[in-house]
């Protein structure tokens, strides 16, 4: 049963690990695009500076996601508790 209950709750954290993490992700993500689109209508000669820094933006928000992504990988597959 105690082998159970400690499965039971790695699946859960790995669950929530990957769910917050994209839930992050997806906020920085909507957040870098609306600062650049807001950038880009005032000042619409920026563009290809603006680029670069939102597809670098972007970029590190979606590492955040893939820590998460390995984080459950190692509680489910690697799994050091058990």
């Amino acid at each position: 049963m105690e082998g159970n209950l400690q499965l039971a709750l790695i699946c859960v954290g790995a669950a929530l690990s990957i769910g917050l993490a994209g839930l992050g992700a997806g906020i920085g993500i909507g957040l870098v695009g609306q600062g650049a689109t807001t950038g880009l209508a005032r000042n619409p000669e920026i563009q290809p500076k603006l680029m670069v820094f939102m597809i670098l933006g972007m970029a590190l928000a979606e590492s955040i996601a893939i820590y998460g992504l390995v984080i459950s990988l190692i509680l489910l597959y690697a799994n050091p508790l058990m």
